[in-house]
């Protein structure tokens, strides 16, 4: 009988931590806040930092999604200010939000990261590189839009209204927002969930009521904001986003396409704002063969 070891087991041999949920919470201080992240994967080279979504932590990244692309590449996840365990305050705009997330990448003493991002976080990783375009190497966007971008403000009432319809029926609220209502979306949503809660020590603080009304606060600012020019980054850009999304309208990652010059374009069919996680096994590959590149 041959007895496989565990990923705990395997990766106190190598040293290297290689799987999200085994990954420890650290802390480091920035502009007088405290910031919660977790890395993993080999150091050295250019890192992928994760920039999370609405109401998200720590604990919201897909292992799926994070572990493939930690098997060969330093990736960093982080709460950003005022959520999770992360102190200070939310900010009640996209901009300041990446004001934060600059200042803890600079407190890692990092000068060029790769970025994969999801939904706001796709907000807030536009919204640092047209900032700081210097910092960036390449950028993944998924489930997001660009400023502006038309019914991003309407993403309150939608996350609301999901919010009702997953408590009548004790369910997690991403099961509505992030998939469809039809056989595949729900058997995905379930999945999804499940893959979350594979982690069970050392559990992030569930993001506080008054952070999640600040976040959504600024997507409406967002929402209504004067679009950046996004024609003048050059940076290797890819967009992915399921086919039915409602929190963050697909035809919103076909704006983003057109705007950023050189961009690649994936969109996943019977899917809805979660279509990346929902296809895990074919966005995961994508996004590392693109990373590599």
């Amino acid at each position: 009988m041959t007895v496989s070891a565990t990923d705990e087991q395997q990766e106190a041999r190598g040293g290297v931590v290689t799987s999200y949920k085994n990954a420890p919470t650290r802390t480091i201080t920035a502009g007088g806040a405290t910031y919660a992240y977790r890395e993993l994967g080999p150091k050295g080279g250019i890192p992928v930092v994760f920039f999370v979504h609405l109401a998200a932590t720590l604990d919201n990244w897909d292992p799926r999604i994070i572990d493939p692309i930690a098997k060969n590449r330093h990736v960093i996840a982080f709460d950003n200010k005022g959520v999770g365990a992360s102190t200070g305050q939310v900010p009640d705009s996209v901009e300041a939000m990446a004001d934060d997330a600059y200042a803890f990448i600079k407190a890692l003493g990092l000068d060029k990261i790769d970025i994969l991002s999801f939904s706001l976080g796709g907000f807030i990783a536009q919204a640092l590189v047209v900032k700081h375009p210097e910092l960036v190497r390449k950028l993944v966007l998924t489930g997001t839009g660009p400023k502006g971008g038309k019914d991003i403000d309407k993403v309150a009432g939608i996350t609301y209204w999901d919010m009702l319809r997953a408590t009548l029926t004790r369910s997690d609220p991403k099961e509505f927002l992030f998939f469809n209502r039809n056989a595949t979306g729900k058997a995905a949503a379930k999945a999804f969930v499940k893959r979350l809660e594979e982690r069970t020590v050392d559990r992030d603080a569930p993001i506080k009521v008054k952070a999640f009304r600040t976040q959504l606060k600024a997507i409406k600012k967002w929402g209504r904001g004067t679009p950046h020019d996004l024609s003048k980054l050059t940076h290797p850009t890819l967009i992915a986003n399921g086919d039915n999304d409602r929190m963050v309208p697909s035809v919103l990652s076909e704006d983003l396409h057109r705007r950023v010059k050189g961009s690649e374009l994936i969109i996943y069919a019977d899917s809805g704002h979660g279509g990346i996680f929902q296809f895990h096994d074919k966005f995961a590959p994508a996004a590392i063969e693109f990373l590599d590149r």
